[in-house]
């Protein structure tokens, strides 16, 4: 008898007979922990790309939309909702070009420079404006100002590519120095800021392989080495993130790590984290919302990647790192989708996300918290207006977005111990669904109280589903689905509630538990353990 026909035999045992019809099971194990799932796993991504910035988080002190010292008033106030741990700054390609000495000090004084992504070809048919000419109105004061509002901790990625080490190691000054005590604390303090921010996170350089350099692994550790040396610290617990692979070059990986610990493994001790960057795209239109039920399934397998992603640099980096001190960053991850033509061309790669989205939402997370032992921040990419986002906003007009709601149901998993769950369901059929499981999902345990987040990705059948929680009972069921009819369902400024999360009583309680998953749905159970 197999693990899943002993699963089975058990609760068959203990179902009512009215459960037997169930297609699948989830079995919790509360006395095996996997790890605590760090908030910061549930951190975000923003980048002068688009709207992301500018219009976006940024609409100036004047502006007549709501605002906050020229922040988005309607932006923070979401941000608080979710409970946003860390946001990471200012990109992306963009910081590997970026000088952060641009964006300080009197903001009618700072110059203007051609952004990095102002050749893009859809891009190039937009008028001029801060999108293509970047005139460093929002800079370091400015991003951590906006950080502090929203409750987050600032991370920033800095430019290891075009800048020298002596700059990473100013920027630092800049931002934790004490008040008084350096000329670049005095001019922090001409923007506005008096005393230290203080940064603990910061990139060393940013997609290292690609736009950050063109490096090597082992060119790169070099690098690192060099930048990451004898920087001060003002009694700030720096984490230093060294660029890491794109999707699976597993080689890069193992290069780097290899020629890290050359001059001895202490150096291990100067890496907080290994960054991963991950984007499921789409093919054919590429439209985000305009696609085929077999579009559907093509994406959620390429989101389901993540998880061997994940597990394989995770072996690759512990050849290594025998003691595990190292663990992995996954600060770029999402779907992206080609710029929707009906937005303006300024927002490049704007869309607006769907009830698909939310759903590579759910599994990436799951994933994440599944992981808990591994991964100890991920920054979806990115914020708003733009890839996977979780807000839109073009002037006074302001939506949240599928993937929003996501993050709104899964933030109740922040700081948990993550446990090993079982969940067994039929895989779908169809071929674009590239074998993918039936219902997938993670728990985590706060007290007495359980968090249980499953994604049914079947666009047709519901899962009438068995949960047992091994040695106890389940009881005070609550439910939170987020779903709809039409899987192209998504939010739009004229109708900003088109999907929305709905709550669900759940009468039934004991041990099993029947429920039913809803086709195309993501889940939240929440329940009391005796």
């Amino acid at each position: 008898m197999d693990r899943r026909q002993f699963v089975l035999s058990g609760l068959a045992l203990l179902a009512p007979r009215t459960s037997f019809a169930a297609s699948a099971t989830i079995e919790i194990f509360p006395n095996e922990p996997i790890g605590t799932i760090s908030p910061d796993i549930y951190g975000h991504f923003t980048e002068h790309l688009g709207g992301c910035i500018y219009d976006g988080v940024w609409v100036g002190e004047n502006s007549k939309i709501p605002n906050i010292g020229g922040i988005r008033k309607e932006l923070i106030d979401n941000l608080k909702r979710i409970k946003a741990p860390v946001i990471r700054w200012p990109g992306g390609c963009f910081a590997d070009s970026y000088n952060w000495r641009d964006g300080v000090g009197p903001r009618d004084r700072r110059p203007k420079r051609t952004n990095f992504w102002a050749n893009t070809p859809y891009l190039e048919k937009a008028p001029n404006g801060p999108q293509k000419y970047e005139p460093n109105e929002f800079g370091t004061n400015e991003f951590a100002h906006f950080c502090k509002l929203a409750g987050a901790q600032p991370y920033f990625a800095a430019n290891l590519r075009s800048l020298k080490a002596l700059d990473f190691y100013e920027w630092i000054e800049y931002c934790n120095s004490p008040a008084g005590t350096t000329t670049l604390a005095d001019l922090r303090g001409q923007g506005g800021a008096r005393d230290p921010f203080p940064v603990r996170f910061w990139g060393v350089g940013n997609e290292s392989w690609g736009c950050g350099g063109n490096f090597t692994g082992g060119e790169y550790a070099v690098e690192f080495r060099r930048f990451a040396e004898w920087v001060p610290r003002y009694n700030v617990d720096l984490a230093f993130i060294a660029s890491g692979p794109n999707s699976a070059d597993y080689a890069w990986t193992h290069d780097f790590f290899h020629k890290l610990v050359e001059k001895g493994e202490n150096t291990l001790e100067r890496v907080y984290g290994c960054a991963l960057h991950y984007y499921c795209g789409t093919t054919g239109k590429g439209n985000a919302v305009d696609f085929t039920v077999d579009d559907w399934y093509e994406l959620l397998a390429k989101a389901n990647r993540m998880e061997e992603l994940v597990r394989n640099h995770w072996q690759i980096m512990g050849e290594v790192d025998k003691e595990r001190r190292v663990k992995l960053v996954v600060d770029e991850w999402g779907a992206w989708h080609k710029t929707d033509p009906s937005i303006d061309p300024s927002y490049l790669f704007a869309y607006f996300p769907t009830l698909r989205d939310a759903l590579v939402s759910g599994i990436t997370l799951d994933i994440f918290n599944r992981n808990a032992d591994k991964i100890a921040m991920a920054n979806a990419a990115q914020l708003i207006n733009n890839i996977h986002t979780s807000f839109l906003a073009v002037g006074e007009k302001f939506t949240v977005t599928p993937i929003f709601h996501v993050f709104d149901m899964y933030a109740a998993h922040q700081g948990g111990t993550s446990v090993r769950t079982i969940v067994s369901a039929p895989r779908l059929g169809q071929s674009s669904a590239d074998g993918l499981w039936g219902l997938g999902g993670s728990c985590s345990l706060h007290g007495k109280r359980a968090v249980l987040t499953i994604v049914n990705p079947d666009t047709s059948n519901a899962q009438e589903t068995q949960i047992a929680a091994s040695g106890t009972r389940i009881s005070n069921v609550r439910a939170t689905v987020l779903t709809s009819n039409d899987i192209h369902a998504h939010n739009t400024f004229e109708q900003p509630n088109a999907l929305k999360p709905s709550q669900q009583a759940v009468a039934a309680s004991g041990s099993p538990l029947v429920y039913s998953f809803a086709p195309a749905s993501v889940t939240r159970l929440e329940f009391d353990l005796a």
